[in-house]
């Protein structure tokens, strides 16, 4: 909420109600509330809770007003909703303060009904304190109290964090004897002297701190050092100059006929379920070939390839060779290798070795693989086939230089001794000999 400083009109309307002491107490409150902007009333009870923090700023009947200028500010909200009501109930029952003011307050909380409700508010606040009977009152613990009211109240809404270290706005005179009455506006003397002080130096007073009373107090300030600046990096504050120099990029795709890539994707999809017609696999060949940028677009990817090269393996050596740039051809060569083994793999190996140049770690993984499936199958009519068909993809490789024997000598001569019934295994051993 904004707490701003009382203007000079509100300051006078302010202090003429609380010197009102023989007027009726709820003729000052229709004026307050009349005279007074209930957006204003925050502000007000700040200024009248500071001045009612110091027992000698004002006289007790300008303390009662004080008090129940404070209660009907937000007299048309519950008690417990009253922001200041924590400092009302303590004022309550604070043991240093009067009688007849503690048994007021209790009166504008509801609490003591000694008078019949608000009947007391008919009388003016110096009729009240002439016919204050103490006997006729009781006054609760403070524990009582707070558990009617402060336990539901709402923190302080306004506070500052050097609150306990700050320096009141309030300071005693030194002159001003301990002893001396507050309603008194003249103190004992020595004789021959007179006295300094009067009820217009009072009022003056009190209209000062009304008009330029700060709510913040004389804190300390909250001192901290700058941080260090860090340093500007180059072309960290390109964008407070921007460049403006835009070139314009056309794009050569718009506009153009798809229904070309859109055939090959289908006779792809076709390719993988079944072998194509030699009409459509040389439709195929050919529009790669007029356009090699549509392998990319063609639906294939490393998963969907040994289906590809079982149906369609002239197809699938013609798509690799086109991806053999591509940042995805170690994905179709790991498929490649792990793929069981057959004469159309063997095939696509074969064909791609003479047509791009592979990676050697490639071709070994894939001879050993062969290799291992030749030794690893159970039917011996099936591993006799597979045995011939590895035996002329090796020497296919070696007569054209593909791979280095001397790298897999060791393996290959092992296979060849222990398929050395049959005859293709035998024909390597001896180009392997012929080598040495």
């Amino acid at each position: 909420m904004s707490i701003r400083k009382l203007s000079g009109e509100e300051s006078q309307t302010l202090y003429s109600l609380l010197r009102a002491e023989q007027r009726p107490l709820h003729e000052i409150l229709a004026n307050f509330n009349s005279a007074i902007s209930s957006s204003r009333h925050f502000t007000i009870s700040s200024y009248l809770l500071i001045l009612l923090q110091d027992n000698k700023v004002l006289s007790t009947t300008e303390r009662l007003i004080a008090f129940a200028l404070l209660v009907e500010a937000y007299s048309s909200q519950k008690p417990a909703s009253n922001p200041f009501i924590s400092f009302i109930v303590n004022a309550s029952c604070n043991e240093g303060s009067e009688k007849v003011e503690r048994a007021f307050i209790l009166q504008l909380l509801g609490v003591d009904i000694s008078n019949s409700g608000k009947e007391f508010l008919k009388q003016s606040a110096s009729d009240y304190v002439k016919g204050f009977d103490q006997s006729l009152h009781e006054f609760p613990p403070l524990d009582q109290l707070k558990q009617q009211f402060c336990d539901k109240v709402h923190p302080e809404s306004y506070r500052s964090l050097f609150k306990d270290g700050s320096v009141k706005n309030l300071v005693p005179d030194p002159d001003v004897p301990p002893s001396c009455d507050a309603d008194s506006h003249e103190f004992d003397l020595q004789p021959g002297t007179k006295p300094k002080h009067g009820a217009g130096d009072k009022d003056e007073a009190v209209l000062g701190l009304l008009s330029n009373l700060s709510l913040e107090g004389l804190s300390p300030h909250w001192i901290r050092p700058l941080p260090p600046r860090l340093p500007i990096l180059d072309g960290e504050l390109v964008w407070l100059n921007p460049d403006d120099n835009h070139e314009l990029m056309w794009d050569y795709g718009m506009c153009v006929d798809t229904s070309r890539g859109a055939a090959v994707r289908d006779l792809i999809a076709k390719a993988l379920k079944g072998a194509l017609a030699p009409a459509q696999q040389e439709q195929v060949l050919v529009e790669l070939a007029n356009d090699p940028k549509l392998v990319y677009h063609c639906g294939l990817t490393p998963r969907k390839l040994p289906e590809l090269v079982e149906n369609n393996p002239l197809i699938a050596v013609d798509v690799l060779t086109k991806l053999i740039n591509s940042p995805e051809i170690a994905e179709y060569f790991t498929v490649l290798v792990n793929m069981d083994m057959s004469l159309h793999s063997m095939e696509v190996v074969n064909r791609l070795t003479t047509a791009v140049e592979l990676p050697s770690q490639f071709i070994h993984m894939y001879i050993t693989n062969c290799i291992a499936s030749c030794v690893s199958i159970k039917d011996k009519y099936m591993q006799n086939r597979l045995v011939r068909l590895v035996c002329v993809f090796l020497q296919s490789l070696i007569r054209n230089n593909i791979i280095n024997v001397k790298d897999l000598f060791i393996e290959v001569q092992a296979f060849c001794i222990e398929f050395s019934r049959i005859r293709e295994a035998a024909a390597l051993f001896r180009l392997l000999k012929s080598l040495e």
